[in-house]
C-alpha cells in the first residue's frame, strides 16, 4: 500500500514539473483603483487665500489658477499667488503695524517709505508689484491694445511691433531677480523701464520714476517650474496673456491722476 502511494506521489510531481516547463505561471494581483482624491492633486481656489489681519490684503485673482495654461502653468500660478504674494502681504502688515504707514495706500507708502528700511521696502514692493502683475493678465487675452493706449504706444514707440521688441529687449538685459515696466512718466509719456529685486518706479530713488501700468515679473518663481532657464520663452508667453483692456484702464487712470 505504501509503495502504491509513493508511486502515485512521484507521478503527480512529474506531471506538475512537465506542466511548469510547458506553461508560464501568471500571478494575478488585484490592485484597488484609487479613489477621486488619489487620482488628482488638489488645487485650491485663490478665493480661499487670505492675508493676516492688516491694511494690505491680497488683490482678488480675477481668474482660476489654471486659466492661463499653458502660458503660465497651474502650479506656477498657485505657488506664486498663494505663497509668494501672500508672504509679502503678511510681512508688510507685520512691518507697518502700529506705525503711521499703516494708514497709507500702497501707492502713498511706496512714495514715502525710507529706502534704507529694507524690510518695508522689499515687502511693500513685493506686495504692490504682484498686485499689479496678476491684474495685467487674463485668459483668452494677448493681441494688441486698443483706443487711447494703442494711440499712445504708436506715438511713443513708433508701433506696437516696436514696443514689443523694446519691452522684450529690456527683459533680456536683466540679470537675476527683476521687473520690467511700462509706465506713464510725469509728463504723460509712455516709457519702458526696469528695476531690480522688488523695487518699482514709485519709490523715491527710482532711476526712471512714473506710474506703472504694466508689470512683468522676472523672478525665477514666476516662470521656473515651466520654463527652467529659458526666460525668453516665458517673456514670449507673457505677451499671450497680457490683459490689454486692463492695461488700457491703468493708462487712462494714470493720466487723470
Amino acid at each position: 500500500m505504501k509503495k502504491n502511494i509513493f508511486l502515485v506521489l512521484n507521478l503527480l510531481i512529474a506531471i506538475i514539473i512537465l506542466s511548469c516547463n510547458n506553461k508560464k505561471l501568471i500571478e494575478v494581483v488585484d490592485v484597488p483603483l484609487p479613489d477621486v482624491e488619489q487620482k488628482t492633486t488638489a488645487i485650491g481656489s485663490p478665493d480661499d487665500v487670505k492675508a493676516n489681519e492688516g491694511p494690505f490684503q491680497l488683490g482678488k485673482l480675477p481668474y482660476s489658477y489654471s486659466a492661463l495654461d499653458p502660458n503660465i502653468s497651474t502650479s506656477t500660478m498657485e505657488n506664486h499667488y498663494s505663497k509668494h504674494y501672500l508672504t509679502y502681504a503678511n510681512n508688510l502688515n507685520k512691518a507697518v503695524a502700529g506705525t503711521d504707514l499703516a494708514v497709507l495706500t500702497i501707492e502713498e507708502l511706496q512714495a514715502k517709505l525710507d529706502p534704507s528700511n529694507a524690510e518695508i521696502r522689499n515687502n511693500a514692493g513685493g506686495y504692490y508689484n504682484h498686485s499689479l502683475y496678476f491684474k495685467c493678465m487674463a485668459p483668452k487675452a494677448g493681441g494688441q491694445p486698443k483706443d487711447s493706449l494703442a494711440s499712445a504706444i504708436t506715438r511713443n514707440f513708433g508701433s506696437f511691433v516696436n514696443f514689443t521688441a523694446l519691452f522684450k529687449d529690456e527683459a533680456s538685459k536683466q540679470f537675476g531677480s527683476a521687473w520690467v515696466w511700462l509706465i506713464v512718466d510725469q509728463s504723460g509719456k509712455l516709457k519702458i523701464t526696469s528695476t531690480q529685486n522688488q523695487d518699482n518706479p514709485l519709490i523715491r530713488n527710482a532711476a526712471v520714476p512714473g506710474k506703472p501700468i504694466l508689470a512683468l515679473d522676472l523672478w525665477e518663481h514666476a516662470y521656473y517650474l515651466s520654463y527652467q532657464n529659458k526666460r525668453s520663452n516665458y517673456v514670449d508667453a507673457f505677451f499671450n496673456v497680457i490683459n490689454w483692456k486692463k492695461v488700457g484702464e491703468n493708462y487712462d487712470d494714470a493720466l487723470i491722476k
